[in-house]
């Protein structure tokens, strides 16, 4: 035990040493929260508030109930545009053109064709559009409601059938996608924040010969690997928790009530996100360990452990695009984690059972690794990096 805490002292020493190198650790921690609460006000910008669209209208004096509609939506004429956001809108070049019979067949009841140009594959033009075509749509659905008025046609025939939806979810599911990008993050900042330490305690410590030195000492391989793992990891979990504290208060400076939402997160939240985490922070500094040992130089390393990050950004992802799960995913390290963060911000009851068994599968992994590790710094060709 004694030969133990020295070594978890030393790799302590070691990781907080360069307090540079600690900072860009868990520089995606500290950055998270700041990227959530940008893309959070984007998100309600557009889903929310309508900004001025400004369209090069050709044959405006044609339609003049059809650009007053326009002008309600706050899609306006481009010589009413601002001198500052000229060049913007400018390149962006929206046209729409208005035909010279455009009143008479709209007296004789006859389709109207009315053109839109524009680049629809730039990006920026996408929201601009979808916001003209619902106008032209709706602007078209009133016109042909009152017609069938004036012939004594009652509009609700055109519904026969109308569906009510009942949202059964509970108010801290309404907002998912800050709780997606949450989730995503805290799993990153698992594997990001221990990155460093990892590589520098594994391939750095055998470039500078230090590992040599250690196993030359009295001491067993698996109490190095174990001190090793300890470090990195807590590394890791400081970038968790960084996670937690900063998105919770960061969270406050979006105004989530114009979507309709609410997000808390309290300590019972904020304990069980932890206690599905920890065994990840585990995981991740082994698998980190176990690739840098592997590699021969230290350069080598950087590169082929830094492969790892994108299996926490992939999972999740690819769990959103299935449809029908299979159960074993619940059991799965990262899959089963992802989910249970899912519950956790949807405001669902965890799954005890569910988050005993991907955390003991995730648990198991990491301890096969260590002893792999420990198993693999009795070879001379892992010490000394030869072919």
């Amino acid at each position: 035990m004694i030969q133990f805490k020295a070594l978890l002292l030393k790799e302590y020493r070691e990781a907080f040493r360069d307090k540079r190198a600690l900072m860009m650790a868990l520089m995606m921690a500290i950055m998270a929260p700041v990227m959530i609460v940008v893309f959070s006000k984007i998100m309600i910008e557009k889903a929310i508030d309508k900004p001025a669209v400004y369209i090069k209208f050709n044959g405006a004096e044609y339609a003049p109930k059809l650009i007053e509609h326009f002008a309600k939506e706050n899609l306006l004429s481009f010589s009413d545009i601002p001198a500052e956001d000229k060049a913007i809108w400018d390149e962006r070049n929206i046209v729409i053109e208005i035909p010279q019979d455009y009143a008479q067949k709209m007296a004789q009841g006859k389709p109207i064709k009315v053109h839109l140009q524009a680049d629809f594959n730039d990006k920026a033009v996408g929201p601009p559009v979808r916001r003209i075509n619902n106008a032209v749509r709706e602007f078209s659905l009133s016109i042909g409601y009152k017609r069938l008025l004036l012939r004594g046609v009652d509009i609700r025939l055109l519904n026969p059938v109308k569906l009510v939806e009942q949202d059964t979810s509970k108010p801290d599911a309404t907002f998912i996608m800050i709780s997606m990008m949450m989730g995503l993050y805290m799993m990153m900042a698992a594997f990001m924040s221990g990155l460093s330490v990892a590589i520098d305690s594994s391939a750095g410590e055998r470039e500078r010969n230090v590992l040599e030195m250690l196993l030359c000492q009295p001491v067993s391989t698996m109490k190095i690997v174990l001190a090793k793992l300890f470090s990195a990891s807590t590394i890791s979990i400081i970038g968790v928790l960084l996670v937690l504290v900063l998105t919770t208060l960061s969270v406050g400076f979006v105004d989530l009530t114009k979507v309709g939402a609410t997000f808390s997160l309290d300590f019972t939240k904020a304990m069980t996100l932890l206690f599905i985490l920890l065994p990840i922070c585990f995981f991740a500094s082994a698998c980190q360990l176990f690739l840098a040992f592997q590699t021969k130089s230290f350069k080598e390393a950087q590169s082929t452990v830094g492969m790892v990050i994108a299996i926490p950004a992939f999972v999740p992802f690819a769990l959103m695009m299935m449809d029908d799960r299979p159960p074993w995913l619940d059991w799965m390290p990262i899959a089963g984690q992802s989910l249970l963060i899912e519950d956790v911000f949807k405001g669902l009851e965890v799954n005890m059972l569910a988050m005993l068994a991907t955390s003991g599968v995730t648990i198991g992994v990491t301890v096969a690794l260590v002893l792999a590790m420990a198993k693999k710094l009795t070879s001379e060709k892992v010490v000394m990096a030869l072919s």
